[in-house]
């Protein structure tokens, strides 16, 4: 079968690339005895002369003929049809004997979206047909659940009522990038929970034959954003859309944890329920010294809380960004971009600076290349970019 470029080369280039074929398939042949070639087209003059000036011929037919001149070939005129009749026969009949092309499944498409507000959180998602048959489905959220999370929820729940539809080509369309990323490998988990999903996402995806995600702009994925906002705010469902109730997670969450998980949960719940923006500078406190590592070793080895109500909920709030290892139980914060920095206290951490600044290999960097510098080796502490600005300040130096 010729591929689908050389099904358009011209009937003679055709003939003369059988002979081509023929002659590396089967070399030894070509060796060992003379070769005939029978065909009612003068191949013989159109090789002959290809390289010459007598006939114009093509740099595909010019390159062929090169090819041919090392054998001794005889070409001749088909003159009974006797010996062409079983190669006529193979020709015509090849193609009505192959296989049928399989004809692949119909082609869903799904939109999907998540929402958290102060009233609840919820997911929309839209089915389209491949007779372009709108179905549209309301996912209500009755545990604890995170923005990124909700987007989860419709994703999970869009691909399980897929499942139960029948569907097996699935194209799967959403306005979360980090959802569509984590699912197609693009970047990584560092939430347990998300991970958890995620990897509900990539069990759920060998039940269809195709499926792909595509990452679209929110004003493409206005009709599941509009049903996930409406049962988000636990607003009266459209008549014509299916609702259904979730009061616990359709996944482990369990699963991928580490010792950490549990009070890493518990500050996603927290600030779920909270709704209240993080803020991620811990102030010092005049005339109280402390270890600002001791409220969150003490919530995350003990979950134990302060007294104040205020106090409590800021550290629930930002001990999602701190993990516990190694037998000492040191503390370590993890960065946006997953890389764990130890967590040392504030009175090192200056004591770092000013050697990174004016120490034997200090240059008096800025405070921003300070506190990189810093951050670079590994250590963190929250207060580095407001030390490393009074040390630039107070440097006599600079």
């Amino acid at each position: 079968m010729l591929s689908e470029t050389k099904a358009r080369y011209p009937q003679i280039q055709k003939l003369i690339y059988a002979v081509i074929l023929a002659r590396r398939k089967l070399r030894h042949y070509f060796l060992g005895h003379p070769i005939t070639v029978v065909s009612s087209f003068p191949l013989g003059e159109i090789i002959i002369y290809a390289p010459g000036k007598a006939i114009k011929a093509t740099r595909r037919i010019a390159k062929w003929s090169v090819e041919l001149m090392s054998e001794t070939l005889t070409y001749a005129p088909r003159k009974a049809i006797k010996s062409q009749a079983l190669v006529d026969f193979i020709a015509e009949w090849t193609d009505s004997q192959l296989p049928p092309t399989q004809v692949q499944s119909e082609l869903w498409m799904m939109y999907f979206d998540g929402s958290l507000m102060k009233t609840g959180a919820g997911a929309g998602l839209l089915f389209i047909s491949p007779l372009c048959v709108h179905m549209r489905y309301v996912i209500r959220i009755h545990f604890a659940a995170s923005n990124n999370v909700a987007e989860y929820v419709a994703l999970v729940s869009g691909l399980k009522i897929a499942i139960e539809l029948g569907v097996r080509r699935l194209d799967v369309r959403g306005d979360s990038q980090l959802v569509i990323d984590q699912v197609m490998k693009t970047s990584s988990c560092h939430d347990p929970k998300m991970e958890a999903y995620c990897k509900e996402v990539r069990r759920l995806e060998d039940k269809f034959h195709g499926l792909d995600l595509i990452h679209v702009a929110r004003r493409y994925n206005e009709a599941a954003d509009e049903l996930a906002k409406i049962v988000s705010t636990r607003s009266t469902v459209p008549p014509d859309a299916f609702s259904r109730d979730l009061h616990e997670p359709s996944v482990d969450l369990g699963s991928g944890a580490g010792l950490e998980a549990s009070p890493t949960q518990q500050a996603d719940n927290v600030e779920a329920l909270l709704m209240v923006a993080e803020v991620m500078e811990v102030e010092q406190r005049p005339g109280r010294p402390f270890d600002w590592r001791t409220l969150f070793l003490d919530y995350l080895i003990r979950c134990e809380l302060p007294e104040d109500q205020s106090e409590a909920r800021r550290i629930a709030r930002r001990a999602k960004s701190y993990v516990i290892y190694g037998e000492n139980n040191e503390l370590y914060q993890r960065s946006p971009t997953g890389v764990l920095q130890r967590c040392i206290p504030v009175e090192e951490g200056r004591k770092l600076l000013e050697d990174l600044h004016s120490g034997a290999c200090g240059h008096h960097a800025a405070p921003r290349t300070l506190v990189e510098n810093a951050f670079r080796q590994g250590f963190y502490w929250p207060t580095a970019v407001a030390d490393a600005i009074e040390l630039v300040r107070s440097c006599h130096g600079c």
